[in-house]
């Protein structure tokens, strides 16, 4: 059978299509990928999805599948929601001043 293995990141975007046996893992296909050498990537800080769904690496693969290696978040969702709040409110702000 037969999965993609990606990594993607602003400057890469690496699609790898690998075949694999019925009841390879994901573990299995990234491992076959060999994105992770490939990239110095430390497999205990990178996660996993399948298909935009985070999944563990011994999830069981099917036919078709896609594998997403997900590298670590650099700012926490709350944090960075916070800041475009503030950003949006100091330029309504502004743009209110100039007219």
């Amino acid at each position: 059978m037969i999965v993609t293995v990606v990594w993607a990141t602003r400057e890469v975007q690496d699609v790898v299509p690998i075949e694999i046996a019925p009841g390879a893992t994901l573990a299995d296909a990234v491992r076959a990928s060999g994105l992770i050498a490939q990239y110095g990537l430390d497999p205990l800080v990178v996660r996993y999805a399948l298909s935009g769904v985070r999944a563990d690496d011994n999830a069981v693969l099917a036919d078709g599948d896609r594998v997403e290696i997900v590298g670590p978040l650099i700012v926490d969702p709350k944090v960075a929601r916070a800041r475009r709040a503030r950003t949006k409110s100091a330029v309504v702000k502004s743009s209110r001043g100039q007219r």
